[in-house]
């Protein structure tokens, strides 16, 4: 039995007078009440209450424990309700995570219109191509493109995105369009790369089953943003978002191939360590960048 319960059927049987009245309330039978009170008094060592056919006294001692546990009790009640009532409100420090290039051109950029709406919230964002462990270092929630398998957390979908091949209609003038996949191999494909080690696969989608061809190239590097660079002078073709490149296909700078193989469902995602109750912080931040990541023809626009 925890203390918590021993005081409280305690105190109930006090003010109430009887273990009858009191199991009552707490919603169990008269004997586990009486048996509580007994387990009670023996842990401390001390008799609470003096049971007669009359009923039910407090000894010196009870009258003594019974204020400060009357105390303990309306304690307790208040911080469960600062807590209730703080669950709804914005405020705190708010610590992210995100890729490198889709931070600075996705979340950094709404962090203004995001505080002006919560004056007591504060944020900070680490924006990095690695995947870091959000409970070890102190993460509230990463934004996460791609799929997440960790059952340790809840992934919510902010906007539909693919991982498409393109490069520029130059380069495909000069190279030719590949047909199928496995033709990657005579392209010059410009390769992401993290710790010192060339991704040397690209992943498509064949028949429902996925499946990764080997590709190379000449350059290769761990910052997407710089590869996305690369893909636009034309110096080989990438394997990138859909977000990332909507205006450049929009403006005619770059071209996709191979779409009918293009992974499906590698989403823009809100990620956060699973837990009881979501804080209001995290709740009203991944619902804000909802909202801002599906307004007509964002994407098209940056």
């Amino acid at each position: 039995m925890d203390r918590y319960t021993a005081i409280r059927s305690f105190v109930l049987v006090a003010e109430h007078g009887s273990f009858a009245a009191a199991s009552m309330v707490e919603g169990v039978t008269p004997v586990i009440m009486g048996r509580r009170l007994t387990a009670l008094e023996r842990r401390l060592g001390v008799q609470l209450l003096h049971r007669s056919t009359r009923g039910l006294t407090l000894t010196e001692l009870g009258e003594r424990f019974l204020e400060n546990c009357q105390q303990l009790l309306q304690d307790f009640d208040m911080a469960e309700d600062s807590i209730r009532s703080g669950r709804g409100a914005v405020r705190g420090h708010l610590v992210v995570s995100g890729p490198a290039a889709f931070g600075r051109r996705h979340i950094a950029p709404h962090a203004a219109a995001f505080r002006s709406r919560y004056p007591d919230l504060r944020l900070s964002f680490n924006f990095t191509d690695s995947v870091v462990d959000l409970v070890r270092e102190g993460y509230d929630l990463a934004i996460r493109v791609g799929e997440v398998r960790d059952p340790n957390y809840v992934a919510i979908r902010l906007y539909p995105n693919q991982r498409v091949v393109c490069g520029t209609p130059d380069y495909f003038r000069r190279h030719g369009l590949p047909a199928r996949p496995e033709e990657l191999a005579r392209h010059n494909c410009l390769a992401f790369n993290l710790q010192g080690g060339q991704q040397r696969g690209w992943t498509f989608v064949r028949d429902g089953k996925p499946f990764a061809v080997r590709v190379d190239g000449d350059l290769a590097c761990n910052d997407g943003e710089l590869l996305y660079d690369w893909v636009k002078q034309g110096l080989g073709i990438g394997w990138r978002s859909t977000w990332e490149i909507q205006a450049a296909l929009k403006q005619g700078a770059l071209m996709t191939v191979l779409d009918e193989y293009a992974l499906p469902a590698y989403d823009i995602q809100a990620v956060y360590p699973q837990q009881r109750y979501l804080p209001a912080k995290v709740r009203h931040f991944i619902e804000y960048l909802r909202r801002v990541y599906n307004r007509a023809g964002y994407w098209e626009k940056t």
